[in-house]
Parts: C-alpha cells; structure tokens; sequence
C-alpha cells in the first residue's frame, strides 16, 4: 500500500559547463559550499545522493556502438542526484538554492513516471506526430 502523502521522489540532472569568467577558486568556493548544502539535505531527508558522470562514454544504438556522449557542451551532463518534495514546483524550488547555479550549472528536474512504457501513450521517447 502507498502514502499518498509521502513526498515523490524528483531526479535532478546537473547540466552545462562553469563560467569561463570564473576563477577556479570562486569555482572551487561554489562546489564547496555545493557540498555543504547537499549534505545537510542528505541529512534532513530532502535528497538522496547521485554520482559525477565521467566523461567518456558509449553509445548504443540497434546499428552499433560507438564512443561518446555526443552531447553539444551547452548539454553537457555532469552528474545527478535525487529530491524528496510535495511536487515539481517545490523540487525545483529546493533545487534552486545550489551555490553551483551562480557559476553557471543548470539544474534540470524530471519527475518519475509510475506507470509501465506503453507504445500507446504520449511520453518523453513517443515522437511527434502531425
């Protein structure tokens, strides 16, 4: 049985490249303090921990593998983590406190789906269709 009350669960996706006008201390001050405030988060039960992406990678397609990611740099992703809230509105509004922000990382917030895929139903991997 499930809580309709417990708060969902949000991935939070880190994106994009530090400001090329930042000092690597003023970026180092801002990844520290990043540290801080995700581990007092942690601790109070407001996120769960994720992982740096490295930045090689594969990619896999029905034709074959080859290197990666192949993401344009504005689209680098460098990292995730989770966000325990109420809603969509109150995740991106945790999120918005990162001290990473002010150096030029966005934050990205999806919500899971809690339904199986489906060939039938309009989500993220469904293309457009006139």
């Amino acid at each position: 049985m499930s809580d309709d009350n417990a708060p969902g669960e949000y991935l939070v996706i880190s994106r994009g490249q530090w400001d090329a006008d930042k000092s690597p201390q003023e970026i180092q001050d801002a990844i520290d303090r990043f540290y801080v405030w995700h581990g007092e988060m942690v601790a109070r039960g407001v996120m769960r921990s994720g992982q740096r992406l490295a930045r090689e990678g594969k990619l896999v397609s029905r034709d074959r593998i080859v290197d990666g990611p192949f993401a344009e740099a504005k689209e680098v992703v460098g990292g995730f983590w989770f966000v325990r809230a109420d809603s969509l509105e109150e995740a991106a509004r945790i999120s918005a406190d990162n001290p990473c922000l002010a150096c030029g990382l966005q934050y990205e917030i999806r919500p899971f789906e809690n339904v199986r895929a489906s060939a039938f139903a309009v989500t993220s991997e469904t293309p457009e269709r006139n």
